[in-house]
């Protein structure tokens, strides 16, 4: 692709490719922001697809979120991972991004510290889950500590177990937190409302916190 204005293409991010392509520097220009997916479809290393707006004098809309969820809830987790990404939302969940021998505390505790945010996925899966106990009071503990203060936990929930549970660290959340309602989510407009209101809190409190 040479010189091309791909901005008004439909489903760039989502179509299949054999394998890398050629796209030149004109064609990223002129197109403006693109689908994480189809950048990395191309072939563009990660690495570079982060610097890609200053190198194009764009402005940078770059935001980090880990996310914390019961891997009984994968099929949810892939989703709102797939679509942050897409909406310039760098994101981390162990099932992809933990490295081969990464002690698996130690790897968590690193991410929810780099990471600007940790979007968590509340459900009655999660709510027996030690490991999202676990992150939840390291999401915690780096709003206290973290220069300059900003929210970190932003928790979403797909079912009412939240609500109900005695879990203590789940009550905290139901008094302190506004938890985003992702119950209708197999619905696709449900699903979109929900999503386009976590993305612009996330975002928002990306920019306050900068």
């Amino acid at each position: 692709m040479v010189g091309v204005d791909l901005a008004n293409v439909i489903g760039l991010g989502t179509r299949e490719r054999g394998g890398p392509s050629i796209i030149d520097r004109r064609t990223l220009q002129r197109s403006g922001p693109l689908p994480l997916s189809f950048l990395r479809g191309v072939g563009l290393p990660d690495s570079f697809i982060h610097y890609l707006p200053s190198l194009l004098n764009q402005a940078i809309q770059f935001y980090s979120c880990f996310i914390s969820y019961s891997a009984k809830d994968d099929e949810f987790a892939h989703r709102i991972h797939a679509d942050l990404q897409d909406h310039g939302v760098r994101c981390w969940f162990a099932p992809h991004d933990l490295p081969i021998g990464a002690k698996i505390l130690d790897g968590l505790d690193a991410a929810v510290r780099l990471h600007e945010k940790v979007l968590l996925i509340l459900s009655e899966h999660s709510i027996e889950s030690d490991w999202v106990e676990d992150e939840v009071k390291k999401a915690l503990e780096e709003e206290r500590t973290r220069v300059p203060k900003q929210t970190v936990l932003f928790p979403i929930r797909l079912d009412d177990a939240v609500m109900e549970t005695s879990e203590a660290w789940a009550g905290l959340l139901r008094r302190d937190r506004n938890i985003g309602d992702f119950r209708g989510w197999k619905d696709h407009d449900g699903y979109k409302k929900s999503f386009e209101r976590v993305l612009r809190d996330l975002k928002m409190s990306a920019e306050v916190g900068k």
